[in-house]
């Protein structure tokens, strides 16, 4: 088909601004100086790379915003109104009220950014720079991208149209979907593509690599073997599901499903083998014997901050755990924190510390973090109902702010009501019967509102380093797309479904020790089911949790639940007096933690036609071969 024809493409601005001479007869017939033919482009290796660079784009700021996709799940909740979150999470979604769509799964963007790899390709085969170790890193760079951008928008909303080559103007746009295991095989081929051509090159930071598009393989394969995407299994739990006309669309209608989960666990395998060899061979994963409780901790936000804080005992080595990261760079911004990935802290900090409580962790999330030993945490277990807080899972500590955890000096904010440096989210007595909203709540001396609604707030992925202040500083922590553990638990996940128990035990093991927890030794469902917990908190707030609710069919009973928050509630022992200032002190107040449901914010539901995005409206118009997603 024949190409669009752009006049000049604009690749940015090219060193300083040029004055063009309009004193000049032959003025009117001079390229603009700040564009660049895009003929010409592709005979020069520096711009072909930046029309590539600019592909990038379609990244945004990985899960850095300010709603995130956590929201959307039993991680957190937003608390801000007026987001369209709830329209999504109360089900009352449709093709003409989407609700939320963020950029990184936005239909248009991603196809706008599809559009700009297909463009590199198609004009890469035939540049006539002479450096082809570039054009073949760029033609790499491209599949993976173009492999990524579709599987986003595959795991939103099933099969989509496959489109591997640009539109001309005048041009028939009108294309039907693909089926869901088409789109599996073609991401599965850009992958291996890419692979081929970035193997042996010089690679660039931040850029595609042969590990990334490995590892891409990898997650798309092990969705592909899912209950969700396997339609007999998909019908047999959802009647909304299984009345849909067009199953093709949602996954695979007959096959081997072994044979899906085989091709999982072998390119998880596969993925794990290259990112040895590259070096990128994850953090602390050779020990054998759990992590003593205080290093685990430190482990995990090592891991979290991926070699992006400065802060004491935060360990750069663990940046060798990223595979496929969205970086910032402190060079490219200036002044405090904005909409740009670098505000994470202000964005979900605590309202004491002046900042948002945007995305606040809940209940259920706090639940699932297990005791020391390995055992679920238990309410109706008098001593930990007690101490809900007490000999946890070394992650909830680097994860979660909850009443009384040590966080960074307030006095860095000019404060002095708190010397401890302790979070306080609970209500404590002042005086007998009088009791007064703690600094992070909404009573706050410091600032009354943005405060959480649950009891928490976010610690994972804000920078420790106690000369960050969230409000006005930038962070600069990579967002993993894709880390080296998620190809672990890839590979434990399909064992575990193959039946091949022992050989899942030792790889989930390895995650355990180094979060300091005790080996799994459980097999048949309960090792499935002890996976998806461990799966769940330590990929916690890295944009899983709400495709593996999906893809496991749990969504009705996890992101469907009520929200649940805690009150904390400090009240004076007999013949104690209160401490001015406050500070969480066990010998002068006896706390009590009562867990309850909120529908204030939202009031959540599940309905079946949630397991995949609706199409908009405007796009089924503008393309009449478009079907809709069923339930809508």
């Amino acid at each position: 088909m024949k190409k669009i024809a752009y006049k000049y493409m604009a690749i940015g601005m090219l060193g300083s601004a040029m004055l063009l001479n309009s004193c000049s007869k032959n003025f009117l017939n001079t390229t603009p100086e700040t564009s660049i033919s895009s003929a010409q482009a592709w005979t020069d290796g520096a711009l072909s790379e930046a029309f590539v660079t600019n592909a990038y784009n379609g990244l945004g700021n990985g899960g850095w915003y300010e709603q995130e996709l956590a929201s959307l799940t039993d991680e957190a909740v937003f608390v801000h109104p007026g987001r369209n979150i709830n329209i999504v999470n109360e089900g009352t979604l449709s093709p003409s009220n989407l609700g939320w769509v963020d950029d990184t799964y936005n239909w248009g963007l991603m196809y706008q950014y599809i559009r700009a790899c297909n463009v590199s390709l198609e004009n890469l085969k035939t540049a006539t720079f002479p450096d082809t170790v570039l054009n073949n890193r760029l033609q790499g760079e491209a599949h993976f991208l173009r492999a990524y951008y579709y599987q986003q928008l595959l795991r939103y909303y099933g099969g989509v149209p496959l489109v591997a080559h640009s539109y001309g103007l005048n041009q028939d746009y009108s294309i039907a979907r693909s089926s869901y295991a088409d789109c599996v095989k073609f991401i599965s081929a850009d992958c291996d593509t890419a692979v081929g051509l970035l193997t042996g090159k010089k690679l660039v930071s931040g850029r595609a690599t042969p590990v990334a598009a490995l590892a891409l393989k990898s997650r798309v394969l092990l969705y592909a073997a899912s209950d969700l995407h396997d339609v007999p299994t998909a019908k047999a739990k959802s009647s909304v599901l299984s009345a849909y006309s067009n199953p093709e669309l949602l996954g695979y209608v007959s096959g081997d499903r072994n044979a899906r989960w085989q091709a999982a666990k072998d390119a998880a395998m596969a993925a794990i083998n290259a990112a040895n060899a590259a070096g990128n061979s994850g953090y602390m994963l050779n020990l054998g014997a759990p992590a003593a409780p205080a290093v685990a901790t430190q482990n995990y936000i090592s891991v979290a901050m991926g070699g992006g804080s400065k802060a004491p005992g935060v360990d750069a080595a663990a940046g060798n755990e990223l595979i496929f990261v969205r970086q910032f760079a402190p060079a490219a911004y200036s002044g405090g924190p904005g909409t740009d990935g670098t505000s994470v802290g202000l964005d979900n900090g605590p309202n004491g510390y002046h900042n948002w409580s945007g995305n606040i962790p809940v209940q259920q999330l706090v639940d699932d973090y297990e005791m020391m030993d390995g055992t679920k945490f238990d309410w109706t277990n008098p001593v930990e109902a007690a101490h809900p807080y007490a000999n946890r899972d070394p992650r909830f500590y680097a994860s979660i702010l909850y009443d009384g955890a040590p966080w960074k000096p307030r006095d860095k904010i000019g404060v002095t009501q708190d010397p401890a440096n302790q979070i306080q989210t609970g209500y404590y007595e002042t005086a007998p019967g009088v009791l007064t909203g703690g600094l992070d709540t909404r009573q706050s001396a410091i600032e009354n509102w943005n405060a959480s609604w649950s009891g928490y707030n976010m610690r994972k992925f804000i920078d420790p380093d106690p000369n960050i202040v969230d409000n006005n500083t930038r962070q600069f922590i990579p967002f993993p797309f894709i880390r080296y553990t998620e190809l672990v638990f890839n590979y434990a996940e399909a064992c575990i479904e193959l039946g091949q128990y022992p050989e899942a035990q030792n790889w989930l093991n390895k995650i355990r020790f180094r979060a300091g927890m005790p080996a799994i030794t459980l097999t048949g469902d309960a090792l499935r089911q002890e996976y998806r917990n461990e799966r769940r908190v330590e990929l916690a707030f890295e944009e899983h949790r709400y495709h593996d609710a999906r893809r496991w069919m749990i969504a009705p009973a996890t992101l469907g639940r009520k929200l649940l928050f805690i009150n904390v509630t400090g009240k004076l022992r007999p013949g104690q007096t209160a401490l001015s200032p406050y500070k969480h002190d066990e010998n002068v107040y006896s706390y009590t933690y009562v867990p309850y449901n909120d529908n204030g914010l939202e009031n959540r539901t599940w309905l079946d036609k949630m397991y995949f995005r609706p199409l908009a409206l405007d796009e089924v118009n503008k393309n009449q071969k478009l079907i809709q997603n069923p339930g809508y």
